[in-house]
């Protein structure tokens, strides 16, 4: 079992910069896509982006491209978010999941229920 815990999350400015990770321990998760989604107050969750294993796929929601970039360090089995130019709007708790079963797929996932490890979650607040 691959557990995954999020980290990096904060108060912060708008305008400003937060860095997001996610570490993922236990079983290897060699293979998997990993994606960021997030959920507001009142909302439902919603997809950011996402990374296939060889990271030659990217996938970002409008609201995240031009501002946010996703990338990954398999050796150290971790994904980042940095996210710059932070409004409002992306107030938000961060969660990191992977799908295991990327590589049967032809496309990344960016529907939720294509991922099937989830972290905990992280907070991110962005003062205006």
């Amino acid at each position: 079992q691959v557990q995954l815990v999020e980290s990096g999350g904060g108060l912060v400015q708008a305008g400003g910069s937060l860095r997001l990770s996610c570490a993922a321990s236990g079983r290897t998760c060699r293979g998997y896509a990993m994606g960021w989604f997030r959920q507001a107050p009142g909302r439902e969750r919603e997809f950011v982006a996402a990374i296939s294993w060889t990271g030659a796929r990217i996938s970002y929601a409008d609201s995240a491209k031009g501002r946010f970039t996703i990338s990954r360090d398999n050796a150290k089995n971790t994904v980042y978010l940095q996210m710059n130019s932070l409004k409002p709007e992306d107030t938000a708790v961060y969660y990191c999941a992977g799908d295991s079963n990327a590589q049967t797929k032809i496309r990344i996932g960016i529907s939720e229920r294509e991922y099937n490890v989830w972290g905990q979650g992280t907070q991110v607040t962005v003062s205006s």
